[in-house]
């Protein structure tokens, strides 16, 4: 399966400073995101910051992660930009934060007009499931996308399909 990486198109607004995706925000999770098939995955190493118990990755970081690659499948493949109207978080197993690096991939299990809801898993290193879950998004028409949220179109996100 092919895997493409998504370049981040909000990186070139003056002021963008995203806790989950940003590469400038020095406290923020910094995640990249690729996309492969149907999903959307993001490998990411914990910082010792970010944990809740002794080496215990805090279920907030946990649910943040989540909420962010499901806005990132919302770019890529509903081609637009939109906001979170529900999170349902499910905790399976522990999730460590100094075993090594965790995988995320979410998907779109269902889309309508107005609403994405997509489901994303949460792996440790291990490869176990640490948590997971249902992410609906408000999607935005392109206009309003862009005028709200900065959208710079689908094409920004794969800047080498473009030369």
């Amino acid at each position: 399966m092919e895997r493409k990486k998504l370049y981040n198109a909000y990186e070139q607004h003056e002021g963008y400073n995203c806790f989950g995706c940003a590469s400038g925000n020095e406290h923020g999770l910094r995640c990249e995101f690729y996309e492969e098939g149907e999903y959307i995955t993001c490998h990411w190493m914990p910082r010792p910051e970010f944990q809740g118990f002794f080496h215990v990755l805090h279920g907030g970081i946990q649910a943040t992660l989540m909420d962010e690659i499901a806005c990132w499948n919302v770019f890529a493949k509903v081609k637009s930009a939109g906001v979170t109207v529900e999170l349902t978080t499910k905790y399976r197993a522990t999730v460590y934060s100094d075993r090594g690096e965790i995988f995320l991939r979410s998907r779109i299990v269902e889309q309508s007009t107005r609403l994405a809801k997509m489901h994303v898993e949460l792996f440790n290193a291990d490869g176990t499931l640490g948590s997971e879950a249902d992410v609906v998004y408000r999607i935005f028409p392109e206009n309003v996308a862009r005028q709200r949220l900065g959208w710079t179109g689908i094409e920004a996100f794969h800047p080498e399909e473009n030369k």
